[in-house]
C-alpha cells in the first residue's frame, strides 16, 4: 500500500526560520505575558485580516466563549448544529441556550430565512458558522440583528483569510473568533483570537484572558487564564509569512479534486461562492447513494482501507450528540441532519501531490455505479 494520506497537514515554516524567530527568548526569557512576538502577531494579524481590533487567545474554544462572556449575555442564542461542538459548547457553558436554526443545503451554512420562525424575547444574540470556507449571508444577518437589536458573533474558525466584497472576514458582526489550531490554514500550534468592534469588550476579553490583572498589586476583575505564549507566536510570525503561497497551493490541489469528481452524478461539490476570496480550507463532498451507487460510510471506509483517512466533518450534528441527548430535538433540523450523514471532507493541504489526488478520486469513482 501506498504512504497513508491524512486528511491535512500540518504547515510549518523552514526549520530555521522558527529558530532565528525564537532565538531573543533565550536572551529575553519572555515566554509568554504579551510578550514582544505576541505584540507584533497581533499587529500583523490586524493588517493582514483588515481589522481594527484584536485579542489572541489561548485557542479559538476561548475565544468563543470569552466572547459571550464579555458581552453579558442572557437568554437564547440562534446557532447553528452544522460546526465543530465548539460552538454549542460555548454557548451552553455560558449559561445561554442554543435555538438551533437548519442550514441551506447549497453552502451549508444558517438559514436566514428560518431565523425570524426562531425568534423570541429571550433571544440576545445570533452566533452563525462559517463553513469551509464557504461564508455566511452576512448581510441579511447584519440587517435582521439591527432590526431585532440582536448581537452578532461569527465563528470564522473555517475563514481565515478570505474576504466578502473584499473586506476581510474578521472585520463582520460584534465580534469574530478565529481558531489557530494546527490543522487549520493559519496555525500557531495552538491559538486563536477575537477581532472585535467596540473597545469594551475587548478590554474585557483581556481581563477574561489574563485574571483581570491591571498591576502587580490591581485585580479589577474575576478572569481566567487564556493567554498566547511566545513560542506559539513566534509560530504564527513564520506561518504568516508562508501563507499566501499556502492557500494558491491550496487553490490548486482544489481544482485538481474538481477536474476529477466534477460531473459524477451523485456527488455534490463545493461552488466558491461569489464576491469571496477563498482560503480552500476543506473540500466536502456530499454523496447522493440513490445517484451515486453507495453512502458516504462504504465511500469512507474504501478510502480507509486504501490508506486515506477523509474525514466525516460535520457528524453527527451538534443537537444529536450524545452529551446532549434529550436536550435538543435534531429532528428539527432535517437539512443539518440530512448533510452530517452524507458529507465527507476529502484530504487538502499545500503539499498534497496531484497524483495522490488522481489515487484519491479513484478510489472515490470506483466505490459508484
Amino acid at each position: 500500500m501506498s504512504e497513508k494520506i491524512m486528511v491535512t497537514r500540518s504547515s510549518l515554516p523552514p526549520l530555521d526560520e522558527y529558530i532565528d524567530e525564537i532565538k531573543s527568548m533565550w536572551e529575553s526569557h519572555w515566554l509568554t505575558n504579551m510578550g514582544p512576538k505576541h505584540n507584533r502577531l497581533q499587529k500583523e494579524l490586524c493588517d493582514y485580516l483588515g481589522v481594527s481590533n484584536i485579542e489572541l487567545v489561548v485557542n479559538g474554544h476561548m475565544a468563543l466563549e470569552m466572547t459571550l462572556q464579555a458581552m453579558a449575555l442572557k437568554g437564547e442564542v440562534i446557532t447553528t448544529p452544522f460546526t465543530f461542538v465548539s460552538t454549542t459548547h460555548a454557548i451552553v457553558r455560558n449559561g445561554l441556550k442554543p435555538v438551533f436554526c437548519d442550514i441551506n443545503p447549497e453552502d451549508y451554512t444558517i438559514d436566514v430565512s428560518k431565523l425570524a420562525s426562531l425568534l423570541s424575547a429571550d433571544t440576545c444574540a445570533i452566533l452563525p458558522v462559517h463553513v469551509y470556507g464557504n461564508v455566511c449571508n452576512v448581510d441579511e444577518i447584519a440587517d435582521f440583528a439591527k432590526k431585532h437589536g440582536l448581537k452578532v458573533i461569527y465563528d470564522a474558525a473555517h475563514t481565515f483569510g478570505e474576504t466578502y466584497k473584499g473586506k476581510g472576514i474578521g472585520s463582520y458582526g460584534d465580534a469574530s473568533c478565529f481558531s489557530f489550531h494546527a490543522t487549520k490554514v493559519f496555525n500557531t500550534i495552538e491559538g486563536g483570537c477575537v477581532c472585535y468592534k467596540e473597545d469594551h469588550i475587548g478590554e474585557k476579553i483581556y481581563d477574561l484572558k489574563d485574571f483581570g490583572i491591571h498591576g502587580p498589586e490591581e485585580v479589577s476583575a474575576v478572569g481566567a487564564n487564556a493567554k498566547m505564549n511566545e513560542f506559539c507566536a513566534a509560530m504564527g510570525l513564520c506561518n504568516l509569512k508562508h501563507v499566501d503561497e499556502c492557500i494558491k497551493m491550496r487553490g490548486r490541489v482544489y481544482e485538481r479534486y474538481n477536474e476529477n469528481l466534477d460531473g459524477i452524478k451523485g456527488i455534490k461539490l463545493n461552488k466558491i461562492q461569489k464576491n469571496v476570496k477563498s482560503n480552500y480550507a476543506y473540500y466536502p463532498v456530499v454523496f447522493e447513494p440513490d445517484k451515486f451507487g453507495a453512502d458516504r460510510d462504504f465511500v469512507f471506509e474504501r478510502l480507509y482501507e486504501n490508506g486515506i483517512m477523509a474525514r466525516k466533518y460535520f457528524y453527527p450534528a451538534t443537537n444529536a450528540m450524545t452529551c446532549y441527548e434529550g436536550r435538543f430535538n435534531s429532528y428539527d433540523t432535517p437539512v443539518a441532519g440530512k448533510i452530517s450523514e452524507r458529507v465527507l471532507t476529502l484530504p487538502i493541504y499545500p503539499e498534497l501531490e496531484p497524483a495522490e489526488v488522481d489515487r484519491i478520486c479513484k478510489v472515490i469513482r470506483e466505490c459508484g455505479n
